[in-house]
């Protein structure tokens, strides 16, 4: 990656986190391009830049997010048996969103809307990440390690949504709870439920 391109990216993390932050804290109304340029560091122009309206501004926050997300579901799982990649999944889930804690309340917030221009986009890029939960749930079908009977489809929507539940839930009621515990947690739950 050459610096040029480097430099753009790094200023659509500062946009990212900028965006997310106040969205989170003020709502989608509340928040303007403004905000978002004067908590990113940047210029107002910086931001339109990068994206020519804000609609496509949260439209590019979301992609962003979810892409980071789907890109580390990625990494975790590579080379794992299907038992080891769910933990994987899990434990990755996890800490991206004690990472990015306010992108996730954005994506719990969004992820059943109807109405929004971006609606088209967040159900791709949820597909995305969803995919990869797929593909270690078939794997493990296949290879006899899960039941046979489970509903793939079902089961990856269900995992996505309830790391992404069980995340939230942690970080704002019970935050002082270690991270190995929540995952640990989850998996006896996602393992009683639908792997055993």
């Amino acid at each position: 990656m050459d610096g040029r391109t480097r430099r753009r990216e790094d200023t659509r993390q500062k946009l990212f986190e900028a965006a997310v932050e106040l969205i989170a804290e003020r709502g989608y109304a509340e928040t303007t391009v403004e905000d978002i340029a004067v908590r990113a560091g940047v210029a107002k122009g910086t931001v339109y830049y990068n994206f020519p309206s804000k609609p496509k501004l949260f439209e590019g926050l979301l992609g962003h997010g979810v892409g980071l997300l789907t890109d580390q579901f990625r990494a975790a799982v590579d080379g794992l048996a299907p038992r080891e990649a769910v933990a994987a999944l899990i434990r990755t889930q996890l800490e991206y969103i004690q990472r990015y804690p306010a992108f996730a309340q954005l994506l719990l917030s969004e992820m059943w809307r109807t109405n929004r221009e971006w609606r088209q986009t967040l159900h791709l890029l949820r597909e995305e990440a969803i995919g990869v939960i797929a593909g270690v749930l078939r794997a493990g079908v296949d290879a006899g390690d899960f039941p046979p009977d489970l509903d793939v489809r079902v089961a990856s929507s269900a995992l996505f949504g309830v790391g992404l539940v069980v995340a939230v839930d942690w970080l704002v009621f019970t935050p002082e709870r270690p991270i190995a515990q929540v995952a640990d947690s989850l998996r006896g739950i996602v393992r009683r439920v639908a792997l055993d």
